[in-house]
């Protein structure tokens, strides 16, 4: 027992080991290229203001500012390029105690959850941000003889820092079907319970649109709509799941 513990301790660690030397390879890697990955984050930024009148640049108020987004965006590279690698390794780690059809049952999984994740990230880059930093420039005014103009003067650390933010938001949200079916599996909810507390969850959708992400409508509804889609595609798989798992106990 003790030595069946310590073999399968060793090899954990030998995979997390192997996972975190290939996610520092990629931050190494990414802060070479962190300019060209910063350019593709602010591209969204530059789209929404390209026809602007106004000449519009980022600026940074501390002297190591860029340097430390330089390092933030490799690090955001890394997890976001490094996290499949890392459930491979922990998928690796617990298939040899799965039966076969169990492999089955969870490869689905493995496979969703980088897609759902790379989906949350795409609404936000190509949607949710274009969308917000409009209705944010819209509080600027032009000011007059009597009024100073308000003007967006956009700092680098913070936008970076925003966009970034909501990327990883919304990917980990994006999980919610993947987290809904696993409880359906080991018997803690089912599609009539989903069905049931739908009022409720999208209540709780809203509440953690509103903690995500930043104080204003596009972001908030651009991430709850989403999820509350999410949920009704839960629900269908769910029953389908049952189904299934029906027809096989009836065989």
């Amino acid at each position: 027992m003790s030595n069946s513990f310590t073999s399968h301790f060793v090899e954990l660690r030998s995979r997390l080991i192997k996972s975190i030397i290939f996610i520092l390879f990629i931050f190494i890697a990414s802060y070479t290229f962190a300019e060209h990955i910063y350019n593709f984050l602010v591209e969204p930024y530059a789209n929404a203001v390209k026809d602007d009148n106004n000449s519009r640049r980022l600026i940074f108020t501390a002297l190591h500012e860029t340097f430390i987004t330089y390092l933030k965006v490799a690090f955001f590279a890394a997890i976001f390029l490094g996290s499949p690698v890392l459930l491979i390794q922990i998928y690796k780690f617990i298939a040899p105690g799965l039966y076969k059809n169990e492999k089955k049952a969870i490869l689905p999984y493995l496979i969703s959850t980088p897609i759902l994740f790379l989906l949350g990230g795409l609404l936000v880059y190509y949607l949710v941000m274009p969308l917000a930093i409009k209705f944010f420039l819209s509080f600027e005014t032009m000011g007059s003889n009597t009024t100073l103009p308000i003007q967006l003067e956009a700092k680098v650390n913070e936008y970076l820092s925003l966009i970034m933010r909501l990327i990883f938001a919304f990917g980990i949200s994006f999980q919610l079907p993947i987290l809904l079916n696993l409880l359906a599996r080991i018997g803690i909810v089912n599609s009539v319970y989903l069905k049931k507390t739908r009022r409720y969850v999208i209540v709780i959708i809203f509440t953690v649109a509103a903690i995500l992400t930043p104080p204003d409508p596009i972001t908030q509804i651009g991430l709850a709509i989403p999820l509350l889609l999410l949920y009704e595609l839960s629900i269908i798989t769910v029953k389908f799941t049952e189904k299934k798992d029906k027809d096989v106990k009836d065989v």
